[in-house]
């Protein structure tokens, strides 16, 4: 299915239709502050496997990181989070960052591993949020190029159909995507550690 949606004020009937398909096991394309993105509900074990076989990958080895609807919704899936990295996740939060914390054990139970951090995204991106806060728990989450590699295919959401419209549930229209992914960081130690540099500039 190919669903356009408007940007700001995306149609609540297709939200529902989204998280229906999330809630049945399904994989979705949609957009974030930086490129289109796979993803399946956290709580769903048949969609985490599904998105693994995409990435070819097996659901315990896989690098997913998850999107939550809220700096509070963070807290349910990590250890506990001190006030200085409470600080930086408040000034970059939304935005276009994925931030490794130090996840709690709920976080293994998920991904039947013994994984013991998790890449945490609050997408800038109205759609993503809206579907997140209606599906009532995090969304796991992919992005859909190679990782040293952003093409075209994977910022224009009609080229986007082409090319995966046979792969997944639902590919969301939400516009033309970035061709920049989101900046890594590293909350697990001391201080902040960039591992990526994306189209975020981190604010400290």
């Amino acid at each position: 299915m190919f669903l356009s949606l408007n940007p700001s004020n995306p149609d609540t009937r297709d939200i529902d239709k989204v998280v229906k398909t999330l809630n049945n096991g399904g994989i979705i394309i949609y957009p974030t502050d930086t490129v289109y993105s796979l993803g399946c509900s956290l709580i769903n074990k048949k969609g985490i496997a599904a998105l693994a076989k995409i990435k070819n990958v097996k659901p315990r080895q896989a690098n997913f990181a998850i999107i939550c609807s809220s700096l509070s919704n963070i807290s349910d899936y990590t250890a506990s989070i001190d006030r200085p990295t409470y600080k930086i996740l408040n000034r970059n939060l939304p935005g276009a960052f994925t931030f490794i914390l130090n996840s709690n054990p709920k976080v293994s139970k998920y991904f039947d591993s013994k994984k013991k951090t998790i890449g945490i995204r609050i997408p800038d991106n109205n759609i993503i949020q809206q579907i997140v806060e209606a599906l009532g728990h995090p969304l796991v989450t992919t992005s859909i190029h190679d990782e040293d590699e952003i093409l075209e295919y994977s910022t224009d959401p009609y080229q986007i159909n082409e090319s995966w419209g046979d792969k997944v549930d639902i590919i969301i229209d939400g516009g033309y995507g970035n061709n920049v992914a989101s900046t890594v960081v590293d909350l697990t130690q001391s201080g902040p550690e960039i591992i990526r540099q994306g189209i975020g500039e981190l604010d400290y």
